[in-house]
């Protein structure tokens, strides 16, 4: 047999590593500015998909886009208006970064330890374990 047969040969042997579509989308804010702030409607379906508490997502987003942040009720009040392009970019940056996962690209990740401004993400379906900074 020469180079080329052995090749193929082992081509054929090896399992299939084609990457899976996921049905996984990052939700969209249901958003409403009103006056001076910004209503969030559906702040709970959005940490239900994150698999995170809402605290979280809003300590995030409090972070990025400097404005205080409040609950009432099941809405989630930004005091500031910010446009809903802004606001679902940030969404889906909270999303990659600490949602899902950086080696098997699923979103079955659970922040397993916080350390000096660094939280590590554990990945339920490949295992992987790494770190990245703190919101």
């Amino acid at each position: 047999m020469d180079y080329k047969q052995l090749l193929d040969k082992a081509f054929t042997q090896l399992p299939n590593l084609s990457v899976e579509q996921s049905d996984f989308k990052i939700p969209e804010a249901d958003s409403l500015v009103q006056g001076s702030k910004t209503l969030v409607k559906n702040i709970e379906q959005i940490a239900s998909r994150a698999r995170r508490d809402k605290s979280e997502i809003i300590g995030y987003l409090t972070r990025e886009l400097a404005a205080p942040i409040s609950m009432n009720g099941q809405v989630m009040e930004i005091n500031a208006k910010v446009n809903s392009a802004s606001l679902n970019e940030k969404i889906k940056k909270f999303f990659t970064t600490y949602v899902i996962c950086k080696e098997c690209h699923k979103p079955d990740t659970n922040i397993t330890g916080r350390d000096r401004g660094y939280v590590t993400i554990s990945c339920e379906a490949c295992g992987a374990r790494y770190t990245v900074k703190s919101y």
